[in-house]
C-alpha cells in the first residue's frame, strides 16, 4: 500500500455514533480526536442495503438516510481518506437485477446474472422430490459451507414454478397471513371452509412451519392451489451469489468501482471475493487458478479508478493463502493479530505473537491489522491445515485456540461455526464479543492490546466501540435472533456516550497512543524487535531522528512508550 498513508484507520458504520455520518464527523472535529485518524473505513450501510448490516447490497448509491455528499467533502477537509467495501460474491434479493428475475423469469435480461443452482449442477447430481439437484457425494463433500444445509434460496418464478438459486450466506423467506378473500378463486369453497383454511395456514406461518408439510385434512385436494396463493404473497431477504461467468456482472463491477471512486474511495476491500469463482468439482472457496484470474481482472478495473485493493479472506494459517495473496502484490488483512494478542496477554507469552510479527517483516507483507471489528474475533485463521498430505502448523496449537475460545465464551462471547454439507458442525469460525469483554473488561489489558497493535507492522484499523471500552451487548444479539451474534459488538453510541467516555482514562490513553501512531514519523521508518524474555515485548520504530519504543510486561500488563515529539524525548507510562 505504498500509495496510501500509513496512519491510523477508524472503522465504523455511518450511524455507529449518533444517528448518521455527520455526527461521527462532528466527533472527529473534537479537540480530543484531532490528528487521531488518517483513514476511515466506512462500513457498507453507506450504500443502500437490507440485510447483514450492510453486506447485502441493493445498489451502490449513497444511503441518503445516513450519508450526504457534504459528509464526504467534510472528511476530505479533515485529510481523512476513505475505504469502502465491494461485496463481490453477492447482491441482495432486492437489487434491481434480482427483482427483474422475480418479475420476468426466463425473459429477464439478468437471467444469468445470478447462479441457478440446478443449471449449475445439471448432470452432476440427482433431482430430489422438491425439485432440487443434490450434487453427487464426491462433489458435495468438497463444498466449503458457511451455514448448515445446501447454500440455496428457492425463488418463485412468474409461471408458478420454484427454482433454487445459489445463496452462500444469509437468507430469509417471510410469509404474509392470508384471509378468506384470498381464497375466493378456489371453486366450491364455502366462506366457513375458507376461514378454517386461513386459521390452519396462519397458525403454521406464526410457528414457522414448512408449509409443504401442513396437514390440511379434508382440504388436501386444494393444497397445491392454497400453497400457490400463500407463495404469491411471500417476500425474501437474501444475499444471492452472482455468476461471474456473465459479462453483465463484469459490466456491473466496472460501474461500481467508478462510482465508489467518485465518492473519494482510495482503498477498496473485496468482501467475500474467495467465494466468487465456482466450478463443479471444486471447494468453491478460493478455487485455483480461477480466483486469481478474477482477482487480476478486478485489479485492472481498480487501477483505472486509482483504487488500492484489499482482498478479504478467512482461511487457516496452515493453508498459507495469506502468503499467496501477498506474493501477488496485494495487501492482506492481519486476521491473526486479534487472537494472537489475546493469547499473549492471557498466557503471558510473546512467542506466537512475535513469530507472526517477524514473518510479516521478513516476507514484506503489507497489512491492515485490527483488534475488534464489525465481524468477530477470528479463530479459524489461527489453525494449522493439512495440505497434500503434509500438516502445516498453525500460529497456535488447537488446544491453545480451544482454551482461548472457552475463556471468551466464559466472559459472555457467542460462537460462529462452520458446517459440512450434512449440516454438522466441522469447526469454529469466529467468536463474537467486544474486544474489551474478551479481555475480561480490564482497562489495563485493553490498553496493552492497543499498544501492541499500534506497534505491529501494518495500518492499524480501530473499531469505534473499542476506543470507548464497549462491553458485550447480549440484548442486541438476542433481539437479532438466529444469526444475530455479531450484534454483540455493534452497539451504537450517542454523542453523550462519547462525552462521558472522554472522561475515562482508558479512552484518553488510547487516543493519546492513536495520535502518536498517526503522526509520528518514526512509524514511516524501520521496525526492530529487540530480544527479550518470553513475558516481555520490546519493539522500536525509528526514522532519522524520530523514534517510538514500546516496552511491555505481559505478566503485569504494564507498559512504557518512549518517543520523540518535535525533537523532544517523551515517555508514556501506563
Amino acid at each position: 500500500m505504498t500509495d496510501i498513508n500509513n496512519g491510523v484507520m477508524l472503522n465504523a458504520y455511518p450511524d455507529s455514533i449518533g444517528t448518521n455520518l455527520n455526527d461521527i464527523i462532528e466527533v472527529l472535529k473534537m479537540s480530543e480526536f484531532e490528528n487521531t485518524f488518517s483513514l476511515f473505513y466506512v462500513l457498507p450501510t453507506f450504500f443502500n442495503s437490507d440485510l447483514d448490516r450492510g453486506f447485502s447490497i441493493i445498489d451502490y448509491d449513497i444511503n441518503e438516510d445516513l450519508v450526504s455528499i457534504e459528509d464526504i467533502t467534510a472528511l476530505k477537509s479533515l485529510n481523512i481518506m476513505l475505504k469502502f467495501d465491494i461485496v463481490l460474491n453477492h447482491l441482495s434479493v432486492a437489487s434491481p437485477q434480482f427483482k427483474d428475475i422475480i418479475k420476468n423469469g426466463d425473459d429477464s435480461i439478468y437471467k444469468d446474472f445470478f447462479i441457478d443452482w440446478n443449471a449449475f449442477w445439471e448432470g452432476h447430481g440427482t433431482l430430489n422430490e422438491e425439485g432440487i439437484i443434490i450434487p453427487d457425494k464426491r462433489y458435495l463433500d468438497k463444498l466449503f459451507m458457511r451455514k448448515s444445509g445446501l447454500p440455496i434460496l428457492n425463488i418463485l418464478f412468474p409461471d408458478g414454478t420454484e427454482r433454487p438459486y445459489w445463496n452462500t450466506f444469509y437468507q430469509k423467506i417471510s410469509y404474509q397471513e392470508i384471509t378468506a378473500d384470498d381464497l375466493h378463486l378456489i371453486p366450491n369453497l364455502s366462506t366457513e371452509d375458507a376461514q378454517k383454511i386461513c386459521d390452519i395456514i396462519n397458525s403454521a406461518i406464526a410457528d414457522n412451519q414448512d408449509l409443504h408439510n401442513i396437514d390440511l385434512s379434508k382440504y388436501t385436494s386444494h393444497k397445491s392451489e392454497i400453497i400457490n396463493i400463500v407463495n404469491s404473497r411471500r417476500s425474501y431477504l437474501g444475499q444471492m451469489d452472482v455468476n461471474a461467468k456473465s459479462p453483465l456482472v463484469w459490466e456491473f463491477y466496472k460501474e461500481v468501482l467508478a462510482k465508489v471512486g467518485s465518492y473519494g474511495c482510495q482503498i477498496l476491500r473485496l468482501d467475500a471475493f474467495a467465494y466468487l469463482h465456482k466450478e463443479v468439482g471444486e471447494t468453491n472457496f478460493f478455487n485455483k487458478p480461477g480466483t486469481w484470474d478474477y482477482l487480476a481482472r478486478i485489479n485492472k478495473i481498480a487501477q483505472k479508478n486509482n483504487l488500492v485493493l484489499l482482498p478479504e479472506i478467512h482461511a487457516e494459517y496452515g493453508l498459507h493463502l495469506h502468503d499467496e495473496v501477498a506474493k501477488e502484490g496485494y495487501a492482506i488483512y492481519d486476521f491473526f493479530l486479534p487472537g494472537l494478542t489475546i493469547h499473549a496477554i492471557e498466557k503471558g507469552t510473546n512467542k506466537a505473537l512475535l513469530s507472526w510479527a517477524k514473518e510479516i517483516i521478513e516476507r514484506g507483507y503489507q497489512t491492515v491489522n485490527m483488534l475488534g471489528c464489525h465481524d468477530g474475533i477470528p479463530v479459524l485463521d489461527l489453525k494449522g491445515k493439512e495440505v497434500n498430505g503434509v500438516y502445516n502448523k498453525g500460529l497456535l496449537e488447537d488446544t491453545e485456540i480451544e482454551e482461548m475460545m472457552d475463556l471468551i465464551l466464559e466472559r459472555g462471547g457467542r460462537v460462529k461455526n462452520l458446517y459440512g454439507a450434512d449440516g454438522k458442525k466441522i469447526g469454529y469460525y469466529q467468536v463474537n464479543a467486544t474486544y474489551f469483554s474478551a479481555l475480561g473488561e480490564s482497562d489495563q489489558k485493553l490498553l496493552l492490546a492497543r499498544a501492541i497493535q499500534l506497534f505491529m507492522p501494518g495500518i492499524p484499523q480501530i473499531w469505534y466501540l473499542d476506543i470507548f471500552a464497549g462491553v458485550n451487548d447480549h440484548d442486541a444479539a438476542d433481539r437479532a435472533g438466529a444469526g444475530g451474534h455479531k450484534e454483540i459488538n455493534r452497539t451504537n453510541l450517542s454523542i453523550e456516550d462519547v462525552k462521558n467516555g472522554l472522561k475515562r482514562d482508558v479512552v484518553l490513553h488510547q487516543l493519546k497512543m492513536l495520535k502518536l501512531r498517526n503522526t509520528s514519523q518514526a512509524f514511516q521508518g524501520d521496525m526492530i524487535i529487540h530480544e527479550s524474555t518470553e513475558d516481555h515485548i520490546r519493539i522500536r520504530w525509528s526514522k532519522e531522528e524520530a523514534y517510538a519504543e514500546l516496552s511491555a510486561n505481559l505478566k503485569t500488563h504494564r507498559f512504557t512508550i518512549r518517543y520523540t515529539e518535535d525533537g523532544e524525548e517523551k515517555k508514556m507510562e501506563v
